[in-house]
């Protein structure tokens, strides 16, 4: 049986390398790297409740834990309570998938997308429409790499994102991108601002993180 491969891809190594050093136990063998398509994606997510991002024919398992859910569930809370009062969008959970470009599907821990861009997409009401949000939160864990956290970077700003969070729970920071080149590092005492992209947002990083590591004791 022959292997498809991505282009330029000879070994494991070189597979690796090219999703951006993730680690093998993300990578799923079958279908068969270079193969796989978003039918795949939806299947698997039906089927076994698993989330894989679909990365140059190659299904990538989304990288998160407990710990990371809690960080994307709180934060969206804060953005549904603002979204009430303020009707500019909509916004994704940790299983919102979404086609960047053709081939490409990525699922960020949160999402927030503007009915302008919401209310153009043609399949809005598919499993993956081909939507860019405005806003991108990534909660990083420990099986996420640096290289594979750039190369998200690239891909959501090449598609039209305008802002993206990368949150840090172990460093207890906040990285904030209005460019691919272009952030800020927030600390637990700094604020998240919505910016341009939700004006009038703004949340102390500080209750936030309190919120998530309470334990009811």
């Amino acid at each position: 049986m022959s292997i498809a491969t991505p282009p330029g891809t000879e070994t494991v190594a070189d597979l690796l390398k090219r999703l951006g050093d993730v680690p093998p136990s993300r990578v799923r063998m079958v279908p068969t790297p270079g193969t796989a398509t978003e039918k795949d994606v939806v299947r698997i997510h039906d089927r076994e409740d698993r989330l894989f991002e679909l990365v140059d024919g190659v299904l990538v398992e989304k990288g998160m834990g407990f710990h990371e859910s809690r960080f994307a569930m709180f934060l969206g809370s804060y953005l549904i309570d603002f979204l009430r009062q303020h009707k500019l969008g909509t916004i994704l959970g940790a299983d919102g998938m979404m086609r960047l470009f053709p081939g490409l599907v990525r699922i960020p821990d949160v999402a927030f997308i503007s009915w302008e861009r919401f209310s153009k997409s043609d399949h809005e009401r598919a499993a993956i429409p081909t939507v860019a949000p405005d806003l991108v939160v990534e909660i990083l864990s420990k099986s996420n790499t640096r290289k594979e956290m750039e190369r998200k970077l690239d891909e959501y700003f090449r598609a039209g994102v305008r802002l993206a969070w990368y949150v840090d729970p172990k460093a207890r920071t906040v990285r904030v991108y209005t460019a691919r080149h272009d952030f800020t590092t927030l600390t637990i005492d700094d604020h998240l601002d919505g910016g341009d992209v939700l004006p009038g947002f703004r949340l102390a990083i500080a209750e936030w993180f309190a919120e998530v590591e309470q334990t009811g004791s």
